[in-house]
């Protein structure tokens, strides 16, 4: 709701080996293009955000004072 856009989630929840053997794949010719590696997403669930303006704001507004908080931390 925060960054106001919708999320798709794919069935497949596991992205980043999928997108690398997708990658794998269309570099050894198993798949002829992107349209295959397409063809094969599939999405779950979608979600859309339903926040208002005001409160977007406020949550956002808290969000970065959070992570302003916490930049020094590495160091």
């Amino acid at each position: 709701d925060i960054i106001n856009a919708p999320v798709h989630r794919p069935v497949c929840v596991e992205t980043t080996a999928m997108g690398a053997s997708y990658l794998a794949g269309l570099a050894v010719g198993f798949w002829e293009g992107k349209e295959d590696v397409i063809r094969n997403w599939e999405i779950d669930r979608k979600f859309t955000p339903a926040m208002d303006e005001e409160t977007r704001a406020k949550e956002l507004k808290y969000w970065k004072q959070a992570v302003n908080a916490t930049l020094g931390w590495a160091k």
